[in-house]
């Protein structure tokens, strides 16, 4: 990894150790109702988009396996991004996915793929475990802010079966002011590649392994 990001991945793994916290005390409030611990893969298939933020998180806790581990990993590329090319074949290099339609996510990345992600361990475990992004430490449970309002009202069929957590303040937590943090990291990226900020810049958890950070262009103008 380029050491020119180095501070950058620093500071957004110290941020997302404050998630893990918070996570780790909604477990601890409600160890009956929330299943979710290391070993649970449920939620590990399938494509999603990720910040490139995120992708340069992804790409260094790659960096920092087992050259064999590596060799192993990346051939296993090639059959998400055949799903992906099944409604965009010319999805390619920068490997973003802001240049396509919206409405056309769901179908090149549909919600019936069961592919388990290219991290995930024969044991179940995460190989990047540290270097996860945001989205993987944040689905399960909802998302409620200090002041009871919800960020995000949805969870995991498997939580909370016979409690409504959106209820509960145990679960409560500052989400405005870590996206904002979040939203000011990725800026301060996309300002170093780029030379101007931008707000927005997505792509894959595979596509991450094939981003050149450091001859990244912009997708669009503006």
């Amino acid at each position: 990894m380029n050491i020119q990001f180095q501070d950058l991945i620093d500071q957004y793994i110290g941020l997302l150790e404050e998630v893990d916290t918070w996570f780790q005390q909604a477990v601890l409030h409600f160890p009956d109702q929330i299943s979710c611990n290391r070993g649970c893969t449920h939620c590990c298939c399938g494509l999603f988009d990720i910040t490139l933020l995120d992708a340069l998180l992804v790409q260094a806790g790659f960096c920092q396996l087992p050259q064999e581990q590596q060799a192993m990993i990346l051939p296993l590329v090639e059959k998400p991004l055949a799903t992906v090319r099944k409604t965009w074949p010319d999805f390619g290099s920068p490997w973003l996915l802001n240049v396509y339609p919206e409405e056309q996510y769901d179908e090149a990345m549909p919600d019936d793929d069961e592919t388990p992600c290219l991290f995930l361990g024969d044991e179940g475990q995460c190989l990047i475990y540290k270097y996860r992004p945001m989205t993987c430490r944040l689905h399960g449970i909802p998302h409620i802010e200090k002041n009871g309002e919800p960020f995000f009202d949805e969870w995991c069929n498997l939580n909370f079966k016979n409690l409504d957590p959106l209820t509960r303040p145990e679960l409560r937590f500052h989400f405005s002011e870590i996206f904002t943090q979040e939203q000011l990291l990725f800026r301060e990226l996309t300002r170093r590649i780029f030379g101007s900020p931008l707000n927005e810049l997505d792509t894959l958890i595979p596509t991450a392994l094939l981003i050149d950070f450091t001859r990244l262009q912009k997708p669009f103008s503006g």
